[in-house]
């Protein structure tokens, strides 16, 4: 395996910093990941490293306001001043033509996580034929009338404060109930993972688990819903191969509840090749969960197969 230093400039000069792992034979397909909220794609390293064993090619980034494309602990946790979420969305296709452009010949496949589902989700309304298949992991529907609030609360506060300010009260209305479920609490973040080394190698990391925004937040809810309706999700590619996979334990789904929820509605839209997998006792980061080979060599299977029908 060969792993590079990823550079991207964006229109409006923001400098995305990541890494692009490259494997020892001919790319067979490339796999472009979008990490989550509060962390950095150095945190799928494990599961880059994995795919270039079966000769596929990676490209990661931090996404703005993450990791090494802020900068700096104090830079974390803020998108845009304005159309944040259009453009981390424009980011991805940055980073896909990046990779399409590099390897000509192959497949590509998006992998978001969490935050990053719901940005791979609109980028693939938009740009569906850029990509050959996506991966949504630990993904969510509509949060109902908690994110409508939300919405209409961070509209209401970027009146009396910049959007750069952190927000304890989003915060804890967005994730203060996410432990709750867990009975055995080291930590506030044990609803991640049931691995505790992962769970500790996250708190120990200082960009990871930051106090986000109000900015950020009202791009984020903003986006959830908007992905969440089914104008929106006529609006995929029909011929896309989605997989969704996620924990039972999961409380970014409501411990995958909703999973049925997002998989029936791109059903109902029309989207012919669609599949999901739930994981018992998984919670919310599935690569990084007890079980990940498990995961690892379902997720190989998926690519695969489409690879297959590619005759790749």
């Amino acid at each position: 395996m060969k792993k590079n230093d990823l550079y991207l400039t964006t229109p409006d000069n923001i400098h995305l910093i990541g890494d692009i792992y490259l494997p020892d034979n001919q790319p067979k397909a490339a796999v472009v990941i979008v990490h989550g909220m509060a962390e950095h794609c150095a945190r799928y390293a494990d599961f880059a490293e994995f795919l270039t064993t079966e000769d596929f090619a990676v490209y990661t980034y931090d996404q703005r306001g993450h990791g090494r494309t802020a900068g700096t602990v104090e830079k974390l946790g803020f998108f845009a001043e304005k159309n944040g979420w259009q453009k981390v969305v424009e980011d991805v296709k940055l980073c896909v033509e990046t990779a399409r452009k590099d390897l000509p010949n192959v497949p590509i496949f998006l992998l978001g996580h969490s935050m990053g589902s719901f940005i791979s989700r609109e980028f693939a309304s938009h740009y569906g034929n850029l990509i050959d298949g996506l991966m949504l992991s630990g993904t969510a529907g509509s949060a109902g009338l908690l994110g409508k609030l939300g919405i209409y609360l961070t509209s209401f506060i970027k009146l009396y404060k910049k959007s750069i300010s952190p927000s304890k009260l989003l915060d804890k209305m967005s994730f203060g109930d996410f432990n709750k479920s867990i009975k055995i609490k080291r930590t506030a973040f044990e609803w991640l993972s049931r691995d505790e080394k992962m769970v500790d190698k996250y708190i120990a990391d200082p960009f990871c688990g930051t106090v986000f925004t109000i900015g950020f937040f009202h791009d984020l809810l903003t986006g959830l819903e908007a992905v969440n309706t089914k104008s929106h999700a006529k609006s995929m590619r029909a011929d896309l191969p989605i997989f969704l996979f996620s924990g039972d334990k999961d409380p970014v789904s409501l411990n995958a509840h909703q999973i049925p929820i997002v998989y029936k509605m791109y059903k109902e839209a029309g989207v012919s090749d669609i599949s999901m997998k739930i994981y018992p006792g998984g919670r919310h980061e599935n690569l990084n969960e007890l079980n990940r080979e498990d995961v690892y060599a379902d997720i190989l299977s998926w690519i695969n197969a489409r690879c297959k029908k590619q005759k790749i």
